[in-house]
């Protein structure tokens, strides 16, 4: 079996068994190979350095990657076609002492749950959705990275153009999924086109939604909220451990008081839970807006029923996840 044949069967199958990434973990004797499955990772089989060696480089050249640099890290990509659907594969590497480990994140491009089936409680969908119906402001989804934060965005964005009254921009890196109808804007950082720039030239294409990928620096987050004062509604993302500290994420950035208030429109911080009886995971929200948000905006000390404690509870209450 030669390289080729190898990586798509490797590909193939952490496809069938709807594994996110593929890790590839150098050892002295073995190369160890790890699928991520449901968030969790778990060993799948190992190959011999040398078989390894012709598989990296294949890959790397496949993915526009230099062959010949092993010293620095460097980032791919690469399509390929499964039962007749198209998956992006974003190629990672970093240099260890003799080699390189190898990661791969899984993007299939035309699969995707409707929103009705992302979150585990019908009350938190209802919220959620009841948002696209604001005029403007900034609403905020958040969470470390793979909790479903982009997901929730393509959902989103697929309830929106059904509408058929919005004209919907994006500016995505990567991006993960093609929606009819959509503006979508790849950012390039490497040739200086940024989520800044990209949003300037956004606002030219006279936007009624503007989804941001991710409020990555003080430029983006100040310009999102400029956009969202300017009558726009603004959806985006923001790696924060809970809803709270996304609020302290946006000081960091440098995000006046008074913009925060008079923009922000909700936030959700989202977690997922594997839950045996639905055989998936969904999505619990720590929630803020409303009166909640105006307290947590103003330091000041409130009561709410949508934090991830009670959310968590609540799971285990109605038998979706096991103590």
């Amino acid at each position: 079996m030669n390289a080729k044949e190898l990586s798509e069967k490797i590909i193939k199958d952490a496809l069938k068994r709807e594994a996110s990434d593929i890790h590839f973990i150098p050892g002295p004797n073995e190369i160890l190979i790890y699928y991520r499955v449901n968030g969790e990772r778990t060993f799948h089989h190992s190959i011999a350095p040398p078989i390894y060696r012709k598989l990296l480089t294949y890959l790397k050249f496949s993915s526009e990657m230099d062959i010949g640099e092993i010293k620095f890290p460097q980032n791919g990509k690469m399509a390929f076609s499964f039962s007749g659907n198209s998956v992006d594969l974003r190629l990672s590497t970093l240099p260890l002492t003799s080699t390189e480990s190898l990661a791969i994140r899984l993007l299939p491009t035309t699969q995707g749950l409707p929103i009705q089936r992302l979150f585990l409680f019908p009350e938190q969908l209802n919220k959620v959705t009841s948002w696209c119906n604001f005029n403007s402001g900034l609403i905020l989804f958040t969470g470390p990275t793979g909790c479903g934060k982009s997901t929730t965005l393509y959902a989103l964005m697929e309830l929106l153009i059904a509408d058929g009254t919005f004209q919907i921009v994006t500016l995505e890196d990567p991006i993960e999924k093609y929606i009819p109808g959509i503006i979508q804007v790849q950012i390039n950082e490497k040739t200086g086109f940024t989520y800044d720039e990209g949003l300037k030239a956004a606002l030219r294409h006279d936007p009624d939604v503007i989804i941001v990928g991710e409020l990555r620096d003080e430029a983006t987050a100040h310009f999102a909220m400029r956009a969202a004062l300017s009558g726009h509604l603004v959806f985006s993302t923001l790696h924060a451990k809970n809803a709270s500290g996304t609020i302290q994420r946006l000081r960091e950035m440098k995000i006046s008081e008074v913009d925060m208030q008079q923009t922000i429109r909700a936030i959700a911080s989202q977690r997922l839970l594997l839950s045996p009886p639905l055989r998936r995971r969904a999505a619990i929200l720590e929630i803020l807006d409303n009166e909640s948000l105006a307290c947590a905006l103003n330091d000041r000390p409130f009561i709410s029923s949508q934090t991830f404690p009670h959310m968590k509870k609540k799971a285990w209450a109605y038998g979706f996840i096991q103590a």
